[in-house]
């Protein structure tokens, strides 16, 4: 039985009654796998959602497309480029961007999830990858960042490695939909990337990560095969044994004869 695909509306009934799930994933093969896994939420690169296959592969998955502020540009910039994922089938856009940032693009009814807490790509202001909100002078800066999202008109942001006390409190004080990534159950999502759930991340390992399939040891093991079959062919060419006969087209030996006669003549 297809599931329906949940509005923003779904989301906010939602809030404080279960747990959504939701995992960044980046190919097709792991949207449907996403998506008839029962996953609720997934973030996507922008050309995913765009590619036409994306919504047959994923109908039910609530889709938030995002990149790097620094990728897009201004606020006209950032609507612009919003306009054109929610014309593709997206659900709502990330946006790490300013408040005004986010405010212009709400004002034009675009769903926009924020960002608080460790902000990769602004973690020179909070001395780098680490958890924010340790103290109760950082953690009443990560709840002014909500409020302040409220504000602009976020629908809801993503809240990353922060005390676990920190983002219940700040939570149950906000409409907003609240996407933990590190910062506990107290919020209204768990998320996760699909590369370290499936065991691709080959490098750092976040301490909210967590692995259920092991695929770099497959994709190792895949790799070896490559390697052992292009091998073989190259000995195949090598000592004649490829192609074989099954391989090849032969000519009708009358038009061979007729063929050979009218090359000869033109040589």
């Amino acid at each position: 039985m297809s599931r329906k695909r949940p509005t923003v509306a779904d989301l906010r009934a939602m809030k404080g009654k279960r747990q959504l799930t939701m995992l960044r994933v980046l190919t097709l093969e792991e949207a449907e796998a996403a998506d008839r896994a029962g996953v609720d939420i997934v973030s996507v690169p922008p050309e995913l959602v765009r590619n036409p296959q994306y919504r047959d592969a994923a109908p039910s998955l609530f889709t938030m497309p995002g990149e790097n502020f620094f990728e897009i540009g201004t606020a006209d910039d950032f609507v612009r480029w919003s306009f054109r994922l929610y014309k593709a089938g997206a659900d709502a856009v990330y946006c790490s961007a300013g408040y005004a940032t986010i405010k212009r693009m709400a004002d034009d009814a675009i769903p926009v999830i924020g960002h608080v807490g460790l902000i990769p790509s602004r973690a020179t202001w909070t001395g780098g990858f680490k958890a924010v909100g340790k103290t109760a002078d950082t953690a009443i800066q990560v709840f002014e960042a909500v409020k302040q999202l409220e504000a602009a008109g976020a629908i809801g942001a993503e809240i990353e490695v922060v005390p676990v006390e920190v983002a219940k409190a700040i939570s149950e004080r906000t409409p907003l939909i609240m996407l933990s990534m590190g910062a506990g159950t107290g919020c209204d999502a768990q998320y996760l990337f699909a590369e370290d759930i499936l065991g691709t991340n080959r490098g750092h390992m976040p301490r909210h990560s967590k692995v259920y399939r092991n695929f770099a040891a497959e994709y190792d093991r895949l790799q070896q095969e490559r390697i052992a079959a292009f091998s073989e062919y190259v000995a195949d060419v090598n000592s004649g044994a490829y192609p074989e006969d099954r391989h090849i087209v032969h000519m009708d030996p009358d038009e061979l004869t007729l063929f050979m006669k009218k090359v000869d003549a033109k040589a």
